[in-house]
């Protein structure tokens, strides 16, 4: 029995279905995912770490405040590059239908009447109610690639939108954290000055006794006076960071409700999860992910333009109009008609598309690789400032504590012994301030420590 061509066209698809173009995307198997993270204590490669990670805690727990989470959730509601990326996540979603229904083919209904009639005779009424249907396939493979690279792209804008939400929460939290510490610093300036002020009054009370000189008192109203020149600057680093939270909050400036430095918490626990996980939770790592996936497909789709092109068409319907006659009532009419159109000879341009395409292929998963890369020194980085950051707080927090013991000792000598000079209790004080405020700085860094590392974990995405 003789085979019919369409069928033969049929079948030669079902044999190339196994071909390099109905691949599917694996993750490469030589990632450098074994030794990523370094240990913040020896200095040495981890060669593993712990099942969970802190990047996978919700972002409540992670910032219990609760001034900051009412601040991360206007944020997350209102800011404006969270919006456009959400817009962009609905853009790609609309492009992935198109790409879905091709495989349906098309359907149009264009029905047609006519009136004539010829030196003034009995008008003639034709019609036609046709329906027309056309399917084109493409080039083998061609259709699933494509579609394949339109769900890329929604995946691609879903990590970018999570990108874009982790950073937003870090940045939230580091505004808040940086009022918290400034606020913390005017209160000590304040408190100095208040101190510095009774040391002027002493000063001239002594000046008066003739138990110090003009040049004591004089320096004594040169270091008041340098302190409140701080307090001015530090109350504007204030709001220009206020003015800032606003800006990301999508608000007009205002004055920012917030706790207190002192009361600030953290989980105990910041455990940094198996290298793989930064593979799933990293919207960066998984944006460099979809790049590859995008031009792998594309190789695909490169290799498809090999091969022929087919297209499907027909038409059904109802006409009176039978070429020769008018028939009434109307007969049934249809047709179909089959193409194949295969490439012979393009002068190489299809050739040098699928290098072009193995290229960007190549270049796709180094980037991967190198963001993979990145991901595992921002954790490492953010592991030893943390550590860093522990160990310092450990050591000025004692230091804060001999030099206030100092400070009082000094002014007691100062006041009842005369071979205290004034110089040592002026040294003692500046010290225990320089102390007080370093405290509150290296406090600042760990804060910024732990947002760090979550951020460098992806977390925020809950």
């Amino acid at each position: 029995m003789k085979k019919s061509p369409f069928i033969i066209i049929l079948g030669a698809c079902a044999l190339l279905s196994g071909c390099k173009v109905y691949r599917s995307y694996e993750r490469p198997a030589n990632l450098p995912t074994d030794s990523l993270y370094r240990d913040p204590a020896t200095g040495q490669l981890l060669a593993t770490a712990d099942t969970v990670s802190f990047g996978n805690r919700p972002w409540r727990e992670v910032f219990t405040d609760p001034q900051l989470q009412s601040l991360i959730e206007t944020a997350l509601a209102q800011n404006n590059d969270l919006r456009q990326a959400q817009l962009t996540l609905e853009q790609a979603q609309y492009a992935l239908k198109p790409a879905r229904l091709a495989y349906f083919p098309s359907l149009s209904f264009t029905p047609q009447g006519t009136v004539s009639s010829f030196d003034m005779s009995k008008a003639t009424q034709t019609y036609s109610l046709p329906i027309a249907a056309s399917w084109q396939f493409g080039s083998i493979g061609s259709l699933r690639n494509t579609k394949k690279q339109a769900e890329t792209n929604v995946f691609q804008a879903e990590a970018q939108k999570q990108a874009v939400q982790t950073s937003l929460i870090s940045s939230v939290a580091n505004m808040y954290y940086t009022l918290l510490m400034l606020d913390e610093q005017l209160k000590l300036t304040k408190a100095t000055a208040e101190i510095w002020k009774e040391n002027v009054e002493t000063m001239k009370a002594m000046q008066v006794a003739a138990m110090t000189n003009s040049a004591a008192v004089s320096q004594s109203e040169a270091n008041y006076q340098g302190i409140l020149a701080t307090i001015p600057t530090l109350e504007q680093s204030i709001r220009s960071t206020e003015n800032a939270l606003c800006s990301i909050l999508h608000e007009a400036p205002h004055s920012i409700a917030r706790g207190q430095f002192a009361a600030q918490q953290f989980p105990a626990d910041l455990t940094v999860g198996v290298p793989m996980q930064l593979l799933s939770n990293r919207p960066d790592v998984k944006v460099a992910e979809m790049n590859l996936t995008y031009a792998f497909y594309g190789v695909n789709l490169a290799h498809s333009a090999f091969y022929p092109n087919i297209t499907l068409s027909g038409n059904a319907g109802w006409t009176n109009s039978g070429g020769m006659g008018i028939t009434n009532p109307a007969k049934f009419l249809a047709s179909a008609v089959a193409s194949l159109v295969q490439p012979l000879f393009q002068n190489g341009a299809l050739r040098a598309q699928l290098k072009i395409a193995k290229s960007q292929q190549e270049a796709a998963q180094l980037n991967f690789e190198q963001a993979l890369l990145n991901a595992g020194e921002e954790v490492s980085t953010a592991l030893g400032s943390y550590q860093t950051a522990v160990t310092r707080t450990e050591s000025v927090k004692k230091q804060v504590v001999a030099l206030e013991k100092a400070a009082v000792e000094t002014k007691d000598l100062f006041m009842h012994d005369s071979s205290t000079t004034y110089l040592e209790l002026l040294t003692a004080q500046q010290s225990l301030l320089s102390a007080q405020l370093d405290l509150v700085s290296v406090q600042f860094d760990r804060m910024q420590a732990v947002i760090t590392l979550y951020q460098a974990l992806g977390g925020g995405r809950n």
